[in-house]
């Protein structure tokens, strides 16, 4: 099997609505393209959170969006969690 299934929570649907129309968008389709492609790739480097979202990991979108996501390596999935502000 090539690549990775990614699946979307109902909060980072939510984000995708607010970020197709940003002028970050084609930045966030070349960060899921490469979430598709290998989780672990870098660069972009990412970073394995802490504290509540202990597990997860983190790419910048710019400086003030993430994409949040967690990788099952057992399913071959990516789950993101979040792709908007994580100031609000």
């Amino acid at each position: 099997m090539n690549g990775w299934l990614v699946v979307y929570t109902r909060r980072a649907e939510k984000d995708w609505e607010k970020l197709k129309r940003s002028d970050v968008r084609d930045r966030a389709l070349a960060l899921l393209a490469l979430l598709r492609e290998d989780p672990f790739t870098s660069p972009p480097p990412y970073e394995t959170l802490v504290g509540e979202l202990a597990g997860a990991c983190s790419r910048r979108i710019n400086l003030q969006h993430r994409l949040v996501y967690e990788v099952s390596l057992e399913r071959r999935m990516v789950k993101i969690l979040s792709m908007w502000s994580h100031y609000e």
